[in-house]
C-alpha cells in the first residue's frame, strides 16, 4: 500500500511550494512534505486475492463500453472501455478528495527526455485549448481548497481537495489541464528560469539534494537514477514541442487512473466517461513499447558541481549507446560513491543497499526495521522523549553529542529500492561517524550480542501501525493511497489486511530480511549488484575508506559479507 508509498514513507523530497504547482518525490526518506512534517512508513500491498471481487453493471446512455467493476465494502474499481481506470471510495466527510495519476516520471526519461516530468509538473495549470491562463487561475481560484501537481519517479500525480459540490469541476479542469495543454514558448520560458531557481535552492541543503544523488549513484546510468531535477544543460534544451511529443507518447489511457475519495462511484464514472472515455485507446500498452530515440549532443557547462545538480547528473548519467530505450526496463542496481568535498558546518553521509520492491512478500518486515531503527535530529521539536525508543535515537543520539542527525530511511518502488541510514556530524568527528553506522546496521542482523529483542519488534510494530491508521485519517493521504496502488497493482488493499500483514512478521523473519539486504543479497528484476552506495558532502577530512568498513562489519557484497540461512 503507497500512503503515499504507504505513506511516503519517512520521505525526504523537493517540498518546493508554489500556488498552485506542487513538486515532490515519491520515494522515501525525511523531510518534510507539503502538508504537514510528519513521519511516514512504507509498506505496499503484497496479493492480488485480498477480496472477492463483485460484478456490477451500470446502464449508461453512453456509447463507451464499460469493463467489469470489481469492488469490497468500500473500494469500487471500474476500467473504462479505452483502458482508463476509476477507482473511488465514498467514505464519509465534509469534502472530496480528487486525483488523476499518470504513469510517467523520471525513470521513464531517455538522454533525449532527461528532465521533462519535472517541467511537466511546473506547466501544470497553465493554458490550454479551452482556456487562456487567467480563465485557469480564475477557475482555481473559485473552487479555493488545495490543488496541485506533483511529479515523482513512477509517476505524475495531479490532486485536489475540495467542497463535493465542486467535484464535477475539478474533473473538468484536471482532463482539460492534462488533454488539452497549450505549452506555449512564454510558458515554457518562465518555467525554465523558475525552475534554475529552484534547483539552486534545493542544492543550497544537502538534507533534499543528497538523497536525489544517492538515486543517480545507486542505479547509475539507468531508470531510478535519472535525475527528477532536470539539469541545467537540459534545462536549456526544453522546447514546446519536445514537451508536447513527450505528452503524447506518455499521457494514454491505459497509465491513468481517477481516483475520488468521498463520492458516490456511479457518478464518478460518468464523470470519468464524459472527460476522459473518448481517449483513443492505443494500439499496444506503452509499457511494452520500443521507444526509439536519437541521443542528443551533450552540452558541457562551467557551472561548479556545488552550485547546481546538473555537472553530477552528467557525470553520472552517460547515455548507452544503444539505440532504443524500452519503457518496461527494470532497475539495475549498481552501488558506487559520491563525494562532495566542500567547506559546510557538518559532514552529511548516507549509506545504503538495494531495497525490496513493493511486490516483495518481505517489504513489511522492511517497514517494521526502517521504523525500529528510526532515528531523526539531535534537537526533537516534539519534546523531550520522542522518538526516544527506536534504536538510532537510544544507541546513537543519545549516545554521541557529536551526531547532528541519524535516521533510517527506505525508498521503495515497483521494481527495487534503497534502504539504508543517514548521518551528519561535525567535521572534527568524520572518523568515527561509518563505524556508527556501520555497527548499527550489523547488530540487526543477528540476535545476540546487541541484537533485535522481540520487545523492540513488538514496539515497533505497534508504531507501524500506529503511524499508518493516523495517517489514513487524512482525506489527501487516502486519495494517493487509492490512486497509487489502482495505478500499479490493479486492487486496493484495506489497512487492517496490511495490520494483519505487519502482526505476522516474526523475530526470525525481521533478523532474516535485515541480513538479506545488508548483506547485499537482495534479488530484484534488475539483477542488482548488492554492493553498499555511499554519498557524502561537507568538509571530508578523516572520512573512512567505505570499503574497509565494509569488509569489517560484512556489509554489501564484499569477501566478508555474512552468510545468512533462509527461513521458512
Amino acid at each position: 500500500m503507497f500512503l503515499p508509498q504507504i505513506l511516503r514513507a519517512t520521505r525526504s523530497h523537493f517540498p518546493t511550494l508554489r500556488k498552485f504547482s506542487v513538486r515532490s518525490a515519491s520515494s522515501v526518506t525525511n523531510i518534510p512534505y507539503v502538508e504537514a512534517n510528519i513521519k511516514k512508513v512504507c509498506l505496499t500491498p503484497l496479493f492480488s486475492k485480498l477480496f472477492q471481487p463483485l460484478e456490477i453493471n451500470f446502464d449508461f446512455s453512453q456509447d463507451q463500453e464499460l469493463s467489469k467493476t470489481i469492488s469490497n465494502e468500500i473500494t469500487k474499481i471500474t476500467t473504462l472501455s479505452n483502458g482508463v481506470r476509476v477507482t473511488s471510495e465514498n467514505t464519509p466527510g465534509h469534502f472530496s478528495a480528487v486525483g488523476v495519476y499518470i504513469d510517467v516520471g523520471s525513470r521513464y526519461e531517455t538522454p533525449q527526455t532527461l528532465g521533462l516530468s519535472h517541467m511537466l509538473d511546473r506547466l501544470a495549470f497553465k493554458s490550454t485549448k479551452t482556456h487562456s491562463i487567467e480563465q485557469i487561475n480564475s477557475i482555481l481560484e473559485s473552487l479555493g481548497g488545495n490543488i496541485m501537481c506533483a511529479s515523482s519517479r513512477e509517476a505524475v500525480m495531479y490532486q485536489s481537495a475540495i467542497f463535493s459540490q465542486d467535484l464535477s469541476k475539478v474533473i473538468a479542469l484536471f482532463s482539460d489541464v492534462i488533454r488539452n495543454p497549450c505549452i506555449t514558448l512564454k510558458e515554457v520560458e518562465e518555467q525554465k528560469q523558475t525552475t534554475l531557481y529552484e534547483i539552486q535552492e534545493i542544492w543550497q541543503k544537502p538534507e533534499m539534494i543528497l538523497p536525489e544523488l544517492l538515486h543517480t549513484v545507486a542505479f547509475k546510468n539507468n531508470t531510478l537514477g535519472n535525475p527528477m531535477l532536470c539539469p541545467e544543460d537540459r534545462l536549456m534544451m526544453m522546447t514546446p514541442q519536445l514537451i508536447k511529443e513527450y505528452i503524447s507518447t506518455w499521457y494514454r489511457p491505459e497509465r491513468m487512473v481517477l481516483a475520488v475519495a468521498g463520492a458516490q462511484h456511479e457518478e464518478i464514472v460518468e464523470l470519468a466517461m464524459k472527460h476522459f472515455g473518448d481517449i483513443p485507446r492505443s494500439p499496444e500498452l506503452n509499457a511494452h513499447t520500443i521507444l526509439p530515440f536519437t541521443t542528443p549532443k551533450q552540452i558541457q557547462t562551467k557551472s561548479s558541481l556545488y552550485k547546481t545538480i546538473t555537472t553530477a547528473a552528467s557525470s553520472l548519467f552517460n547515455a548507452n549507446s544503444s539505440s532504443i530505450f524500452t519503457a518496461n526496463q527494470k532497475a539495475h542496481y549498481t552501488g558506487g560513491s559520491l563525494f562532495l568535498d566542500q567547506s559546510i558546518p557538518h559532514t552529511h553521509v548516507y549509506v545504503a543497499f538495494e531495497g525490496l520492491s513493493i511486490h516483495d512478500p518481505d517489504i513489511y518486515g522492511l517497514a517494521i526495521l526502517q521504523m525500529l531503527l528510526g532515528g531523526g535530529g539531535s534537537f526533537s521539536a516534539g519534546g523531550p522523549g520522542k522518538g526516544m525508543y527506536s534504536r538510532l535515537f537510544t544507541n546513537v543520539l543519545n549516545q554521541y553529542n557529536w551526531m547532528e542527525s541519524c535516521m533510517c530511511f527506505n525508498h521503495c518502488y515497483t521494481d527495487s529500492g534503497l534502504f539504508g541510514i543517514s548521518a551528519s556530524c561535525r567535521p572534527e568527528y568524520n572518523h568515527h561517524i561509518l563505524d556508527v553506522i556501520a555497527q548499527q546496521l550489523n547488530s540487526v542482523t543477528r540476535f545476540d550480542h546487541g541484537g533485535v529483542t522481540q520487545s523492540e519488534l513488538l514496539r515497533a510494530k505497534n508504531q507501524l501501525k500506529s503511524s499508518l491508521l493516523m495517517n489514513l485519517e487524512s482525506r489527501m493521504v487516502q486519495l494517493e493511497d487509492l490512486g497509487r496502488q489502482v495505478q500499479v497493482h490493479g486492487y486496493k488493499i484495506s489497512a487492517e489486511e496490511m495490520c494483519k500483514k505487519i502482526d505476522k512478521v516474526t523475530l526470525e523473519d525481521l533478523v532474516r530480511i535485515a541480513s538479506k539486504v545488508i548483506g547485499g543479497q537482495i534479488r530484484n528484476e534488475g539483477n542488482g549488484t548488492g554492493e553498499v552506495t555511499i554519498v557524502a558532502q561537507g568538509e571530508l577530512n578523516g572520512l573512512k575508506d567505505m570499503q574497509t568498513v565494509c569488509e569489517q562489519y560484512g556489509l554489501g557484497k564484499t569477501k566478508n559479507s555474512k552468510k545468512f540461512k533462509m527461513v521458512a
